[in-house]
């Protein structure tokens, strides 16, 4: 720091103020600072800060390796955004599999980086004792399902989500419903389920088997060909975009038109289904803002108001309509 201030031309504490982002620093003096940073090589050492304060100003995110790309990636958004308007870093660990073992091993990895808090948004289903110890420990907040009594749950009511989509299809006049189901572990997948069985219940109507995917359009265009050789199927809920686009992909190489023949309803709203053919009726689900509400509910203070996280809202296109005569 002191080699810094000698080339900038100012004192060792108008550099700490710069690298703090402090507001008394003017323009040109933080321009000189931040040059003579680049010009040295200069790394800021947290290290005195972590000691002084107690805290290292970082957040850790747990996120799986596979499943959705656009949710994980509006996740990582939500999250740094909020930590870094808050003056925080974030450290992302991922885990290639939902395995308590491998989840343990990540949340050990943030604790021992003395991370001051933890965003899950890994789907475990089961729990174990050290994973419950870690997160009474640390402040955490889970985002994708996870249970843990020391956590925080800030999550998307997926069991609305089945049901919206489900319903929208039955009031065009569908009188059945099939389901391409994300994969059983995933309580997200299970959520969503339940929430088609109940639409249908409520209707009066016994749910068909569901065709359980991998979150892939690959998974979904394995089942859109087995649907595409039941005659009777005109409305499908699939339980992720991505697999929505599969099972559109094969309906059409065996000649059934969508929505023509065929309505397909998805989940999560990601930037592709607006564009793609037809565009596709979906429910919208923020993920980003689940992310940011996250980071909130961590750094807020004892007692304030959780951040609310946005419902499941349907998004109709051109890829829903009523059943052919």
């Amino acid at each position: 720091m002191a080699d810094v201030a000698r080339a900038a031309g100012v004192s060792a504490q108008t550099v700490s103020r710069t690298l703090r982002d402090s507001p008394n620093v003017n323009a040109e003096t933080r321009r000189r600072v931040l040059d003579a940073v680049d010009q040295l090589g200069y790394r800021y050492n947290s290290a005195p800060k972590v000691l002084s304060s107690g805290r290292s100003f970082t957040l850790g995110l747990v996120l799986l390796q596979a499943g959705g790309y656009f949710s994980r990636s509006a996740v990582t958004d939500g999250v740094e955004a909020a930590a870094r308007a808050a003056g925080y870093s974030v450290s992302i660990t991922t885990i290639a599999e939902l395995d308590p073992a491998l989840m343990e091993k990540a949340l050990f990895k943030l604790s021992d980086q003395g991370v001051d808090g933890i965003v899950i948004a890994v789907p475990l289903i089961s729990v174990t004792q050290r994973m419950e110890d870690i997160t009474r420990e640390i402040p955490t907040v889970t985002v994708d399902g996870s249970r843990t009594t020391g956590a925080k749950v800030l999550g998307i009511d997926q069991r609305e989500a089945g049901r919206i989509a489900t319903q929208h299809l039955l009031e065009l006049g569908h009188r059945q419903v099939w389901h391409v189901a994300g994969p059983d572990e995933w309580i997200e997948a299970r959520q969503r389920r339940q929430g088609w069985q109940e639409a249908l219940a409520e209707a009066g109507i016994d749910a068909p088997p569901p065709l359980e995917g991998d979150w892939s359009p690959e998974s979904g265009y394995r089942q859109g060909r087995i649907l595409a050789m039941i005659p009777e199927v005109t409305a499908v809920f699939a339980a992720s975009d991505e697999m929505a686009f599969g099972v559109i992909k094969a309906l059409r190489e065996r000649g059934r038109s969508v929505p023509g023949d065929v309505s397909i309803v998805g989940v999560d709203d990601i930037d592709l289904a607006a564009y793609c053919h037809p565009p596709l009726t979906t429910v919208r689900q923020d993920f980003y803002r689940s992310g940011a509400a996250a980071v909130a509910v961590l750094l807020g203070s004892a007692g304030a108001v959780e951040p609310a996280v946005e419902p499941p809202t349907l998004t109709v296109r051109a890829s829903t309509a009523p059943p052919a005569r």
